[in-house]
């Protein structure tokens, strides 16, 4: 398996130094694994900190900056973060107006990120947190008690972080990011295994003429194996397995999201075919987003997530967002 990396155990240092030299707009803190938006803190706002394991860039390194996140902790690849990084992050960040963490629903995050709210709490900074749980495919992984956090982590930082920059409390800003999250459904599908640095090859057996539906972002088993179907009948199954479980009465938000190793013109295909299955069900689509935001690795295939939207949740999306890896109206 070629990889363009160095060593596998400079793999995360070495992205954070390119990320650094690459975005002067960000402080980014090699050594300790914290990356900052050069600002902060910023004056009479809430701050918004999330992490996790590398491996799903964009996410949530490539979400620090204007209108999203304050800061975000690596881990090392498809490892939590270290209580320490969270803490450092928030007191770096933390304006006096609070500090809210977004965690996904993996155990060893929201572990970590309970134990770093007391410690921050300890020098206080006032922390508030969301749980992002938004995969209908399992109700429990290997990873999680409960579902899982994926594509909606997009959705709930960039409503979140907008409702922050907008100079909402923490309160607001915490139950606008529990709102999405409640109204935020994925499934994801796997066309081949990651590999990740250390293991140097395919991190699960997935044959060539197969698929795995309902698959997580670190390969974690879904719901069941069959033989590969096309993009019409993976938008049937996907998108009717999210409506299945919250059918929506408002228009929704739709992320078609790539898993690492998907073309554009692929999952522009299947973007297609997402929509074909929402006209068929009578279901509004208000915003679009297509590409690959909550990756796993190399990973070839696709997940949706669908959101639901009142005025003032598609207000927050539209709002200015300056990101690495989103960014639009400033």
């Amino acid at each position: 398996m070629k990889m363009l990396i160095n060593v596998a155990e400079s793999v995360v240092a070495d992205a954070l130094r390119g990320m650094a030299a690459s975005h002067p707009e960000l402080t980014v803190d090699v050594e300790n694994r914290v990356i900052v938006r050069r600002d902060a803190p910023v004056a009479d706002k809430v701050a918004l900190v999330s992490g996790g394991g590398s491996g799903h860039e964009p996410l949530h390194g490539g979400f620090v900056g204007r209108g999203m996140l304050d800061a975000a902790c690596p881990g090392e690849v498809f490892t939590s973060p270290v209580p320490d990084q969270m803490v450092r992050a928030a007191t770096a960040v933390d304006s006096g107006k609070g500090v809210l963490f977004i965690v996904k629903n993996y155990t060893g995050d929201v572990l970590n990120f309970d134990m770093a709210a007391e410690l921050a709490e300890d020098e206080g900074v006032q922390v508030a947190k969301v749980l992002v749980n938004d995969d209908v495919a399992v109700t429990d992984s290997l990873y999680t008690a409960g579902r899982r956090g994926t594509g909606a982590t997009l959705f709930v930082e960039k409503i979140a972080g907008a409702a922050a920059e907008e100079g909402m409390p923490l309160e607001r800003v915490e139950a606008v990011a529990r709102r999405v999250n409640e109204l935020s459904r994925s499934f994801g599908v796997a066309l081949s295994a990651c590999s990740t640095p250390g293991k140097g090859g395919p991190t699960f057996d997935l044959p060539p003429g197969e698929l795995e539906l309902g698959v997580g972002i670190h390969g974690e088993p879904g719901r069941e194996r069959r033989a590969m179907m096309t993009s019409r009948e993976i938008a049937d199954y996907a998108v009717n397995a999210v409506l299945d479980d919250l059918p929506p009465d408002n228009p929704v938000l739709v992320l078609v999201n790539g898993m690492g190793a998907t073309p554009h013109l692929e999952l522009y295909g299947f973007a297609a075919e997402v929509h074909r299955v929402l006209g068929e069900r009578r279901i509004a689509v208000a915003r679009t987003l297509v590409g690959n935001y909550v990756t796993s690795l190399d990973m070839a295939g696709a997940s949706v997530t669908l959101c639901q939207v009142d005025e003032e949740l598609l207000r927050l999306w539209d709002a200015p967002v300056r990101t690495a890896g989103l960014r639009w109206g400033c």
